[in-house]
């Protein structure tokens, strides 16, 4: 995607108009993080991971092969429930995190049905409402990543990650539209491969003079635009001014980037050169391993304290797993019912689960403190459209790792809570109002309404209290 001086200035964050870019300067398109924030425990800041996934969660894949026969009718029929999870065995495609269990969450009975079911949920499943097809007017408010990314700033605020090719039209590589949303009506930007990852999140110690040269061109079009604001009054003096303040909020940027220098140089992740160019030749495994390397080593850094990665969508290629010896694709898994499906989608999802417990080792080998980096760290795996392929919205299992000083208390047990339209229940809208009280953002409630609470007049406003610290 080519991006032109008024297109960029545009769709940024900052509401800034303008600026041409070329592959060098396409890292100025992560939005600078705002001043304000909060501190998690020690000082340090909380972080977050949002790894989303296409094709939904089965519910029957998060039961546990240890239920007693009363804790399965329960899950079947979807009463709510919880049971402690180091009683319980893990199912297969979850048994790499074994170790992990303490600071494990199967959380089952969220529903998606404010932002919709269907093949794609676009930005509608960070921001809980229905997003349509990827319209630009459908993009409510900020998705909940950037939401929590302001409240706990960092040179780049938030970083978006994907593998998706959205309806498998063709190979995505660079900086690409995501699907994470700055504010309304805006969308945000993502890197499509891990190499582009790697060089613009750390170009500050990898291509200093590259760093130069953006920053004489933002210098360049800061006093350009300048010198304009004294020829203009009024509306245009507005707009011209916020460019000049976006501006020089990307140069601010860049300077917190090149401080942090020499703690970068210190977790520099090593890509192998299957990556270069995009990465053409890569697995989809290399890819996921790389991306890891690349968001454990941002978060390490201090360049972000947010990360949103889809690690997969109907279109990605899977053709390179292992276990994929039909050559079968996403979307067909997530129309067929037969055993090799729901193998191969159990294949899949215990990939993922060695990309979340390779981030959980590593940030926990990473002192902070008292403790380690993951202490205040929480990684949520969701699906984006609910429990199936083409839904149910109803429900949305979701696999939680939180560290110790999480402000958010579900750690370690298996949670069903009341199913939808039910009293008592909770919905997308619901949980992501818990992640931002708990983490500094006192907000009645975030995210649209469940027309079904409304119709059976259930309250379903505000934070899961149960949760709440």
């Amino acid at each position: 995607m080519k991006f032109n001086r008024r297109e960029f200035l545009r769709t940024t964050a900052l509401g800034t108009a303008g600026l041409a870019l070329s592959p060098s300067f396409s890292h100025l398109l992560a939005a600078p993080a705002g001043a304000a924030g909060t501190s998690g425990a020690g000082g340090f800041p909380h972080r977050f991971i949002f790894i989303r996934k296409s094709n939904g969660n089965l519910s029957e894949q998060f039961g546990l092969p240890s239920f007693s026969s009363e804790e399965r009718k329960k899950h079947v029929e979807k009463q709510a429930f919880d049971v402690d999870l180091e009683k319980h065995e893990l199912p297969e495609w979850l048994s790499c995190l074994e170790r992990h269990k303490e600071r494990m969450t199967i959380l089952h009975g969220i529903s998606m049905c404010v932002s919709g079911g269907g093949h794609y949920s676009y930005s509608g499943c960070l921001g809980a409402y229905k997003a349509g097809r990827d319209i630009l007017s459908n993009i409510k408010w900020a998705t909940v990543d950037f939401e929590l990314a302001k409240l706990f700033p960092s040179p780049f605020g938030h970083v978006e990650m994907s593998l998706a090719v959205p309806h498998g039209r063709e190979f995505r590589s660079g900086i690409v539209s995501g699907y994470s949303a700055p504010g309304a009506q805006q969308r945000n930007y993502c890197y499509a491969d891990p190499m582009t990852a790697y060089n613009e999140l750390f170009k500050s110690v990898t291509d200093q003079n590259a760093v130069e040269t953006d920053n004489s061109l933002l210098d360049y079009l800061r006093d350009e635009e300048s010198a304009r604001l004294k020829q203009l009054d009024g509306d245009e003096r507005l707009k011209i001014d916020n460019q000049v303040r976006g501006l020089e909020a990307i140069r601010e940027r860049n300077g917190k980037v090149a401080a942090l220098g020499d703690t970068i140089k210190r977790h520099l992740p090593r890509l192998a050169p299957i990556h270069e160019n995009g990465g053409v030749d890569a697995t989809l495994l290399e890819k996921q391993e790389a991306f890891t390397d690349v968001i454990v080593a941002a978060l390490a850094s201090g360049l972000t304290n947010v990360v949103k990665y889809t690690i997969d969508d109907l279109g990605t290629d899977i053709a390179t797993l292992p276990e994929n010896e039909a050559k079968t694709s996403i979307h067909a898994i997530g129309h067929a019912a037969d055993d090799g499906a729901l193998a191969m989608r159990a294949a899949m999802q215990a990939h993922h689960m060695r990309q979340i417990e390779t981030m959980v080792t590593r940030l926990e080998a990473i002192r902070e403190g008292d403790g380690t980096m993951f202490d205040n760290t929480t990684i949520i795996y969701l699906p984006e459209t609910g429990a199936g392929h083409h839904s149910p919205d109803t429900e949305a299992p979701m696999v939680v790792m939180s560290g110790r000083n999480s402000r958010v208390d579900l750690a370690g047990r298996y949670i069903r809570l009341p199913f939808h339209g039910t009293e008592g229940h909770k919905t997308l809208s619901n949980w992501y109002t818990t992640l931002l009280n708990a983490y500094g953002n006192p907000m009645k409630h975030y995210g649209d309404l469940d027309l079904t609470m409304q119709r059976n007049r259930f309250e379903q406003t505000g934070a899961i209290r149960r949760f709440m610290v």
